[in-house]
């Protein structure tokens, strides 16, 4: 099976329409990436990604990646430095959960819609969203094969 049908029409657009209304809560960007393997641990890999899909290149340096590899079954959420600067260690962690979850369940768009909504109301406190935010990086779903 192509990565790219991993999730339904319906499934792919629900979940860029959570990425649009989370980043109507931030200033905060959010991305999904999706490919079928992870040879290497799948941290080194989103970090991997989030440098390929240019996710740095915000100006307050606080973009979002969810990085999932459908067949190996592994996930990782990663912010970019202007959030790791200003925010627990343990930020992230309530994010997982949920996601792993619904993983669990086999409820992976459920999963990454609950996580991308609920970090845009993490962020909110610390990256408001303003008046004048533009739209820095593709909401669209990246996928490598």
């Amino acid at each position: 099976m192509s990565v790219k049908s991993f999730f339904t029409d319906l499934q792919q657009k629900t979940i860029l329409e959570a990425i649009e209304k989370a980043e109507k809560n931030t200033s905060g960007e959010i991305r999904v990436h999706l490919e079928s393997k992870c040879k290497i641990d799948q941290t080194k890999r989103a970090i991997e990604v989030f440098e390929k899909l240019q996710m740095h290149k915000t100006e307050l340096r606080n973009g979002v990646l969810f990085y999932l590899a459908t067949e190996d079954k592994k996930f990782a959420v990663i912010g970019d430095t202007g959030i790791n600067n200003v925010v627990p260690t343990n930020f992230w962690d309530n994010v997982k959960t949920g996601i792993i979850n619904n993983f669990k369940s086999g409820k992976f768009a459920d999963g990454l819609i609950e996580g991308i909504l609920l970090t845009g109301e993490k962020l909110q406190s610390h990256f408001p969203h303003q008046i004048n935010d533009i739209n820095e990086l593709s909401n669209d779903i990246s996928f490598d094969e």
